[in-house]
């Protein structure tokens, strides 16, 4: 395996310092020093604060959707293309570095978006997230035939998040597993058949 970039040094020290200690009272400089690189190599790299934060949440994007895609792969039954989302999350987390719960929720917690604001690339990255998960579920839940899959995937959109802020307080223990099985009862109530 190659060593990090330095892009990846970088990125990697923001993730960790944005999402345990927060964007808002995380500086540049503090992400420089512990990515070791000058404050100048840090903006030659991703051009602001803005344009650093962007690309964390573009990087873990894509990670995210790639864990997922590799769980729907794995999975032997539509009913287990629907639930993978859960299976996604234990391997994402174990792949990802420490943060305290989902940088998407993190970030649309310390950037509210006014009525009437402009464009803002970050939160573009957030409703992209969202609509990824919303959309997703949804589909997921029309092919696996279910009765009602809206309110299928609302459902386990609901646990979905419940598993992310879950995360977040530490408790209840094993959350995703918890909501896996939630969710696996959600779609056999839905189907009037047992998985």
């Amino acid at each position: 395996m190659s060593p990090p970039t330095t892009t990846d040094r970088i990125l990697d020290s923001a993730e960790t310092l944005f999402f345990t200690d927060g964007i808002a009272v995380t500086g540049v400089d503090r992400v420089a020093a512990s990515a070791g690189v000058a404050i100048a190599t840090l903006y030659k790299h991703v051009g602001s604060k803005d344009g650093l934060l962007e690309a964390v949440l573009e990087r873990r994007l894509r990670s995210w959707t790639e864990h997922w895609d590799a769980a729907i792969e794995a999975a032997d039954s539509p009913t287990d293309e629907l639930l993978a989302v859960f299976d996604a999350v234990t391997s994402f987390r174990a792949s990802a570095g420490a943060t305290q719960w989902c940088s998407f929720l993190a970030t649309a917690s310390e950037r509210p978006h006014p009525p009437g604001a402009g464009a803002d690339p970050v939160l573009d990255l957030v409703d992209r997230d969202t609509r990824l998960v919303t959309d997703r579920l949804r589909e997921l839940a029309r092919s696996a035939d279910l009765d009602d899959p809206q309110a299928v995937a609302s459902s386990l959109l609901l646990l979905y998040n419940g598993v992310l802020g879950s995360l977040l307080r530490g408790t209840p223990d094993d959350p995703v597993a918890l909501a896996r099985r939630l969710a696996l009862s959600v779609v056999t109530g839905s189907t009037g058949r047992t998985a």
